[in-house]
């Protein structure tokens, strides 16, 4: 496809390295120049932004469904319509979770999310589940949880062809400081979370190769002065890279603005754990085989009572950031854009930096999303 040369002057635009004020020059597809606007007159398309923001397409490391279809029904034209969806509303990269499911039914969803990867449509595959532990499975089935085997990740690996990109492990789990190097070795990222870990030996995890906090607080053994557990070891540990979901539910803003103070922005990978529900409203819905009631947007299993997963788009937490928590607008876009990217190793995504594909966001004053630009294309 022939892509006219477009260029957006009158902005603000967040990248790696700061805030270029001036315009950004699309040809191809890919961001050709950041330019003063002094600069000569660009040919082709020219619109003025009027000061407003523009960030990189953002991208979600930990998502496991929208729109009514959830990545665990290895369904592969469900799954392209929650990519579809959270596309068109800003989140141009994603990783597609996984929960606990039988060995047979996870190799399969992995072959069946690994087609999407070789489309280019989803950046990789994430397994949220099964080496987890029971005590804080959250909205896991239990039943379905196992000891750390590396003869299993082997297979998840065959399976994904080359795109399973990240694995949570409770490092207390007998093996589970095996599978994290195996892990690492093979190039998946290693994840702490679900987990009852001392503060110790969650630091033994991070030592064996784990680099991200799973949803830091959320389905972990509590902070306390006296037994810091896990949450004060993945945030005080600059390897690491700390999730967080802030749709306002799973964390209260108080305990949110810690996690920024502790790690700071650069440390902290703004998700949403989002399932099948969002884009929806409320109703009930199933996250893997367990049955979810959504309530004025707050997810739980309907058995339990739990937190499911949320039902937010990942420009709703940036939202919050920033107007919940005081976090600059530029930190706040990056930690749901570079920062994620970064963490998982996703080359050329989530950057405003010449030579990137133009996946851009146009946000308004209030930050909501304006418009969405996919390999320099309008998304509607």
């Amino acid at each position: 496809m022939v892509h006219d040369p477009v260029t957006l002057t009158g902005a603000r635009v967040v990248t790696p390295d700061g805030v270029h004020r001036g315009r950004v020059r699309i040809e191809g597809g890919r961001i050709a120049a950041l330019e003063p606007d002094s600069a000569d007159t660009p040919s082709g398309e020219v619109r003025d932004l009027g000061g407003a923001w523009v960030a990189p397409g953002l991208v979600d490391v930990h998502v496991h469904g929208g729109a009514g279809h959830a990545f665990p029904d290895a369904d592969p034209e469900g799954a392209l319509a929650t990519v579809r969806f959270n596309r068109s509303r800003g989140v141009t990269s994603m990783v597609g979770g996984l929960v606990a499911a039988t060995p047979e039914d996870t190799v399969r969803q992995v072959a069946a999310l690994a087609e999407l990867c070789d489309a280019g449509e989803l950046a990789g595959i994430y397994l949220e589940g099964p080496f987890i532990a029971r005590s804080r499975c959250g909205a896991h089935d239990p039943d379905l949880l196992r000891d750390p085997d590396t003869a299993e990740f082997d297979a998840w690996l065959k399976a994904g062809r080359g795109h399973v990109r990240m694995i949570t492990v409770a490092p207390e789990l007998p093996g589970a400081l095996d599978l994290i190097r195996a892990a690492a070795s093979s190039g998946v990222v290693a994840a702490v979370g679900h987990t009852e870990a001392s503060y110790e030996t969650a630091l033994e995890a991070v030592d064996a190769g784990a680099t991200v906090a799973t949803h830091i607080y959320n389905a972990m053994r509590p902070l306390g002065h006296r037994d810091p557990g896990p949450i004060a070891a993945l945030l005080g540990d600059e390897r690491v890279t700390v999730e967080l979901i802030l749709d306002n539910v799973h964390v209260h803003p108080g305990a949110a603005g810690l996690v920024f103070a502790a790690a700071g922005a650069e440390r902290v990978a703004l998700v949403t754990d989002a399932m099948s529900a969002t884009g929806l409203g409320d109703g009930e819905y199933t996250l893997g085989d367990l049955r979810v009631r959504v309530s004025g947007g707050e997810a739980r299993l309907v058995e339990t009572g739990a937190i499911a997963s949320s039902t937010i788009v990942l420009p709703r937490a940036v939202r919050n950031a920033v107007e919940g928590l005081g976090v600059g607008v530029p930190e706040a876009v990056r930690s749901a854009s570079s920062v994620p990217a970064a963490a998982l190793g996703l080359a050329g995504v989530g950057r405003v930096e010449v030579g990137a594909p133009a996946d851009l966001l146009v946000l308004a004053d209030d930050l909501s999303v304006a418009e969405v630009l996919y390999r320099g294309e309008r998304v509607e």
